[in-house]
């Protein structure tokens, strides 16, 4: 699919992930679009396939096959069920945070369950006041000796009904500035921390993004992640590095199931004793959707190749996740015009993935919080890039062999 990056072994980890989703994911996509509910079970078979701790060191039994990997699998749960590719890719970013911050004791405690997919971490920032700007948070943390209570709500969080350890990010001083915030381990079951009730989304239906709600939950100042003061890197780092081209994924998954439906309709589709792909307007249609998934995926692969190197960008991290999810959008409004008014019909898969693609914009910030951090990056970001801050490059391996 893009021999200039991917290895052989990667494409045995695609087909490997395929034939799962195929076998294992599709059957219940009915069921999920119908119930609207948390799709707990499946969620469970997906983590136990080891596919979360992708980027995790084997060391701490992970597969160590780096963001590249990651990518590919994201992208072919997604074209089966972008629901689940969401939900593996909110669990890996849940990881980023102890990968980066978590002391010698935390990595040792959690990334072994996480990479056995016995525990599904989640990362929570956002508030209902502040959105993406992170510095206008209102939730709390206070010492109190060897612990820290916590108090405040955090929304849109993924997997917020089946993560088991959640990273939460809270304010931890009054004054202002880069260094007010801190984050904390905090495991799903303990006292002071609560779900708010599931409400079905217009898409990505089995995955739960919901609300932490959080009444003086005391947590050991050993569940600090780094230094009192590092909430803001943990926030950006892992939108950075992580959220982004994790949200790239998905889109890049939707966006070749959009194409694969809507060409597969085109050619089974009679209009006036001929086929609709015959028509020129039609393969015109094609023919750019086409094109946006062939740039979409060069973009997307680009970016994670040169993280997985060790190399500075952030700027095409960034850009991944722009172009992919306003290209799939396109897509997707194409793909409803080729289908007309059978596209509105549920029967339809191109309906589902039309409103799935919308669920890709805001997560890891909007196309508009895109452009402002490009044009950072074109006047000289002054706070430098994350991913020369927390490289994690690959061993380098011989031509042909597994990143």
């Amino acid at each position: 699919m893009s021999g200039l990056y991917l290895t052989p072994q990667h494409e045995q980890l695609r087909q490997a992930v395929r034939t799962f989703a195929e076998s294992e994911v599709a059957p219940r996509v009915a069921e999920m679009e119908r119930t609207c509910a948390v799709e707990r079970d499946l969620a469970s078979v997906m983590a136990r396939q080891g596919w979360i701790g992708a980027t995790i060191d084997p060391v701490y039994g992970g597969m160590g096959a780096g963001h590249l990997a990651k990518t590919v699998i994201v992208e072919e749960l997604a074209r089966v069920s972008p629901a689940m590719g969401a939900m593996v890719q909110a669990s890996q970013l849940g990881v980023a945070k102890i990968i980066h911050f978590g002391s010698d004791q935390q990595k040792k405690t959690w990334l072994p369950h996480i990479a056995a997919g016995v525990v599904l971490p989640t990362i929570a920032v956002t508030e209902p006041e502040s959105g993406s700007h992170v510095l206008g948070m209102q939730a709390t943390a206070r010492r109190r000796g060897n612990e820290y209570i916590l108090n405040g709500r955090k929304c849109y969080i993924g997997n917020s009904h089946i993560g088991d350890l959640h990273g939460i990010v809270v304010r931890t001083s009054k004054k202002p500035g880069p260094k007010s915030l801190s984050a904390f381990l905090v495991e799903s079951d303990r006292p002071g921390l609560s779900l708010g009730e599931h409400r079905p989304s217009m898409g990505l239906r089995g995955f739960s993004f919901g609300e932490l709600i959080l009444k003086n939950c005391r947590v050991p100042a050993a569940n600090l992640l780094g230094v009192q003061g590092d909430g803001l890197d943990v926030a950006y780092s892992s939108s950075v590095l992580y959220g982004r081209p994790n949200l790239t994924a998905v889109a890049l998954g939707i966006h070749q199931a959009l194409v694969e439906e809507t060409v597969a309709y085109a050619q089974k589709r009679v209009l006036y004793g001929r086929p609709l792909s015959e028509l020129p307007t039609i393969r015109e249609k094609l023919g750019l959707m086409r094109s946006r998934l062939t740039t979409a995926r060069s973009i997307a692969y680009e970016a994670v190749a040169l993280l997985d190197q060790g190399r500075g960008c952030d700027e095409h991290l960034i850009n991944a996740k722009l172009v992919n999810v306003e290209l799939v959008r396109d897509s997707a409004r194409a793909a409803m015009d080729v289908h007309g008014a059978a596209g509105l019909m549920t029967s339809h898969p191109v309906e589902r993935l039309f409103r799935d693609a919308e669920h890709t914009c805001a997560p890891a910030g909007t196309g508009d919080i895109q452009i402002l951090r490009l044009g950072q990056e074109a006047l000289g970001n002054e706070h430098g890039q994350w991913s020369l801050r927390f490289p994690t490059p690959l061993p380098v391996a011989p031509t042909g062999a597994a990143a």
